[in-house]
């Protein structure tokens, strides 16, 4: 005779699920947004060397640009997601117009005098590239940098349909970004169909289309009859319209506005009081990063070369913790708005466990068969036994990292960005940067020190977001 489950077991189990389906197209749609820029780098690597090395300039500077300056997502998704968990489905459609309006005027305002200045700029960060690289870098950002406020436009429009449960739309329109990006490369890096062999220009003409398309395809996607918000015309105000109860859910966040032009402005005001601590987030991560980068470099061309295939081989893995923390933030959001504070910390302490067990899986491969994971990326031998010395010791990292990235969008998607800004100045600037320090240089312990330090990020950073976690202070937040 069998038994039923008992009711703490299946609500568990429909919840795990729940992440699931929200956490795979995440972790997916993650992965493809990587691929385009590792597809033009490999594509642009069988073009020229040159090409290549303009390639690790140009393409570096986009990743940051954009990865900073689209903090607004973290607010649009934080917003719309406790919206819409509260039924405010107007609020949230307000909070999606006006951060597709300052996406789109913020990457104006970051793109236009980045290009007045591209090739002056460069030259004074790379002063020993040569200039046949910085030319090549020179025109590449001047074909992307014009369409760059799309790529902030894109970002919001996919954390807007995050916010409301959907992770499968922004899948579908990444993978045919993808698609014309391979297409699009394919033919004008080498010249097919007749047309000129462009080289790193043809590799620009590719992700400029990929941003294009991808954010005009997701914003039609949200100003669709059939899209989840009302986000087609502001809603006008009605003297008839009875009061606000006081006990309506999240009352305090959304108060009535009078007007629609007053109510875009209050919406924009919760949105970046949110993304605020996350752009100074960003902006902490990658100072730290550029300096962890910086240090990588003191150990020599083979030790870097090793670093590029390991980071390769393990951003499989912090993209997929990534997309447990998207269905993370999205679903505490939800949950924080409907007035269930408990739900959004089982929630998010049902996904980062969920991405420890992934992670950790992973983890064991690193440390049972390293070399034909490096055999990938080369077979050089003096690479392949340093890299096979550090994989070991990032498989230590992977549980520390799911754990960590989870509960950091989580938090994110709570409204709680200060916290997440604390943790990432102490982890990134102090331990990361100390610790890598201190095990590759002062310790003698090269490229296994390095990522000894990043491992004692992961840790620190482990620890303080748990222990915020478990204060729960981000429970009572109001967004």
């Amino acid at each position: 005779m069998t038994h039923p489950a008992p009711p703490a077991l299946r609500e568990a189990a429909a919840l795990a699920l729940q992440v699931w389906r929200l956490a795979w197209p995440a972790i997916a749609h993650m992965l493809l947004l990587t691929l385009v820029f590792l597809v033009g780098r490999g594509m642009v690597g069988r073009y020229s060397t040159t090409a290549l090395a303009s390639m690790q300039i140009c393409g570096t500077l986009t990743w940051t640009i954009v990865s900073i300056f689209s903090a607004t997502s973290a607010g649009t998704l934080a917003v719309v997601a406790r919206s819409v968990g509260a039924g405010d489905r107007a609020g949230a459609a307000a909070a999606v117009r006006v951060s597709l309006t300052f996406a789109l005027a913020l990457g104006a305002a970051v793109a236009l005098p980045l290009l007045a200045a591209c090739g002056p700029l460069l030259r004074a960060l790379f002063p020993q590239a040569g200039a046949a690289v910085l030319d090549q870098a020179t025109a590449y950002l001047g074909i992307v940098l014009p369409v760059l406020p799309l790529a902030f436009v894109e970002a919001v429009a996919a954390a807007a349909l995050q916010g409301v449960g959907d992770t499968k739309t922004p899948l579908a329109v990444a993978t045919l970004g993808n698609l014309v990006n391979v297409a699009v490369s394919a033919v004008l890096i080498f010249g097919h169909l007749g047309l000129p062999a462009l080289g790193v220009r043809g590799a620009a003409v590719g992700v400029a289309c990929t941003m294009a398309t991808e954010a005009l395809l997701l914003t039609a996607a949200l100003l669709s009859r059939s899209g989840p918000l009302p986000l087609r015309a502001a809603p006008a105000p009605s003297a008839a319209a009875p009061a606000p109860s006081a006990a309506a859910p999240d009352a305090a966040s959304a108060p009535d506005q009078g007007t629609p032009r007053k109510a875009d402005a209050a919406a924009l005001a919760r949105v970046l009081r949110v993304a605020a601590p996350a752009f100074a987030e960003r902006s902490a991560y990658h100072a730290g990063y550029m300096g962890f980068v910086a240090i990588i470099g003191l150990l020599g061309a083979t030790a870097m070369a090793a670093n590029q295939a390991l980071i390769a081989i393990e951003s499989v893995c912090f993209l997929s913790a990534e997309g447990f923390g998207i269905a993370a933030g999205s679903l505490m959001a939800q949950r924080l708005g409907a007035r269930r504070p408990d739900d959004a910390a089982r929630v998010a302490l049902l996904a980062a466990l969920m991405a420890i067990l992934a992670l950790s899986a992973f983890g064991a491969l690193f440390a049972l068969v390293p070399r034909p994971l490096l055999l990938a990326f080369s077979s050089d031998p003096e690479l392949l036994a340093l890299g096979a010395r550090a994989l070991p010791v990032a498989a230590v990292a992977q549980p520390f990292m799911a754990f960590a990235t989870v509960m950091g969008m989580g938090l994110r998607g709570a409204g709680d960005t200060r916290t997440v800004l604390a943790v990432t100045l102490v982890s990134s600037l102090l331990m990361r940067l100390g610790g890598t320090w201190l095990f590759a240089v002062t310790l003698g312990h090269g490229l296994v020190g390095v990522w000894m330090g990043s491992t004692a990020d992961w840790i620190c950073r482990s620890a303080l977001l748990g222990l915020a976690y478990a204060r729960g202070r981000w429970k009572g937040l109001t967004v």
